[in-house]
């Protein structure tokens, strides 16, 4: 009597569920074991650890973000990018990829209708790097207020968009004793909270900060959100940033806000038609990061680990690991900070700049303009690409008598430990 195989393994196409009868009828009178398939993964390389993580369930292949092809995916079982992989039919229109995730708070890049037209499991990663964009804000702010000597404490700062980010922003500058006001359409009809306020409301304060998704159509579209008419109403002097999505900020317009002073300065960590940046906004931005506010290791880590479970989860796999075991010790666990030493806000500033240098990022970037004009777009890649370890303010401990105080509180509300 013919031996039954171990393992059988069928490829069914998603747009024809039909089993080669015969190939069924050799399997079952062979008397030759056949060899299971192990999975395909595809993963963008700027995902960190995905590799050793994600080997545990299939053969992993890490490659740049923009070198994902038609043809790079074609055999692949898994996707798994970041943002700057647009995933959609011309993407994966030939190809076997049964899952997709982008390991990224934002899916303005994920064509999810064709995914699940196409029966291809999706998942991202929202709230994994909230946090670290938040810290960014955070480390922006104090910055902006030490080159132009002001105090943030009463200081008015409108928050466009109060989901994950936006709700972590306004914690943070709560913390700081600012006054905070907020805008967010959809949170406004689905909750009725008066606190939600209209974007005209927000027309008069010191800040605005945008951590809106970029969406191009309907009732809250935000794409040139900040555009002519947003820049016009605002206050002179006002300073602007956006963390979220390049395409929210109409670049001419916010040139033009630029040089009618209508805008006292700009933080930008996003831009439109990246990688090739506009390098006048670059030249006159108070500070310029590559897309790289929400790349802390922790924020990476979590979201790498969130795809990771969710493909696990889709293929019926138990997860091997968490994200404690991808995370190494922090570079600097503890702070010691006299409360006496130096006004409240300047010992804000250098204990923030000691976990994160955000002048540092924002010198990095300005080389962009050192390069030749062909070659800017893979510098500003490859800036993300090699970014550095940067830990969030969780990791530290503050010690000293700064602890019990409330300098000390502030510290906390930021987000490190007492």
């Amino acid at each position: 009597m013919a031996l039954w195989p171990k393992i059988y393994v069928f490829r069914c196409c998603r747009e024809r569920c039909v089993c080669d009868l015969w190939f069924f009828s050799a399997c079952l009178n062979s008397s030759v074991p056949l060899k299971s398939t192990t999975m395909k993964i595809i993963a963008d390389t700027n995902i960190p650890f995905v590799k050793e993580c994600l080997s545990s369930i299939g053969d992993v292949t890490t490659i740049g973000g923009r070198q994902i092809t038609a043809e790079v995916v074609k055999e692949a079982d898994i996707l798994l990018v970041r943002s700057i992989t647009r995933v959609d039919e011309p993407l994966l229109g030939e190809s076997s990829v049964k899952f997709a995730a982008t390991a990224t708070i934002g899916i303005d890049h994920i064509d999810q209708q064709y995914l699940a037209a196409n029966n291809i499991g999706f998942a991202y990663a929202p709230g994994s790097n909230a946090n670290s964009v938040a810290e960014y804000i955070v480390a922006a702010l104090l910055a902006l207020a030490k080159k132009h000597r002001f105090t943030l404490a009463g200081k008015s700062i409108g928050i466009v968009g109060v989901g994950n980010v936006g709700s972590k922003v306004e914690a943070k500058c709560r913390a700081l004793g600012m006054n905070v006001l907020l805008n967010d359409p959809p949170l406004a009809r689905k909750t009725s909270d008066l606190k939600y306020l209209p974007l005209s409301d927000l027309y008069d304060c010191d800040f605005i900060t945008m951590h809106t998704p970029l969406t191009r159509d309907g009732q809250d579209k935000t794409y040139h959100l900040a555009g002519t008419e947003f820049f016009s109403s605002l206050k002179p002097g006002t300073f602007f940033l956006n963390s979220s999505r390049g395409p929210v900020a109409d670049t001419k317009a916010v040139t033009e806000a630029l040089a009618s002073k209508r805008l006292a300065g700009i933080v930008l960590d996003v831009w439109e038609n990246e990688p090739d940046i506009d390098p006048h906004l670059l030249l006159k931005a108070e500070l310029s990061t590559p897309h790289v506010a929400g790349y802390s290791y922790d924020g990476k880590v979590a979201g790498m680990i969130m795809i990771y479970k969710a493909a696990c989860e889709h293929f019926g796999l138990t997860p091997s690991y968490t994200a404690e075991d991808f995370l190494p010790a922090p570079a600097i666990p503890a702070i010691e900070i006299d409360p006496d030493s130096a006004p409240g806000q300047t010992i804000i500033h250098d204990t923030v700049q000691q976990i994160y240098t955000i002048n540092r990022d924002d010198f990095n970037t300005r080389e962009i303009l050192l390069q030749p004009p062909d070659q800017r777009g893979a510098f500003f890649d490859q800036l993300r690409k090699e970014y550095p370890v940067r830990r969030e303010f969780q990791n530290t401990n503050i010690t000293g008598t700064a602890a019990d105080s409330d300098l000390g509180r502030t510290l906390s509300g930021l987000g490190f430990k007492l």
